[in-house]
């Protein structure tokens, strides 16, 4: 029964460590655009651009 004189602070300590990292996300802009790195995946980046394809092309 004297563990929980010890899981109690450690509990509360972790809400407010929990608290502060939210508000330090919020803060720093961290849920501004949540869709951006989901669909990163979804885009192609094998394509070159019109410029460096002739430049390959002529060599």
């Amino acid at each position: 029964m004297n563990v929980i004189y010890y899981l109690i602070p450690v509990a509360i300590l972790f809400v407010i460590v929990g608290v502060i990292a939210f508000f330090w996300a919020t803060k720093t802009e961290q849920f501004d655009d949540l869709e951006k790195h989901g669909l990163s995946i979804l885009m192609d980046d094998d394509e070159l651009p019109a410029k460096q394809e002739t430049k390959q092309d002529n060599s």
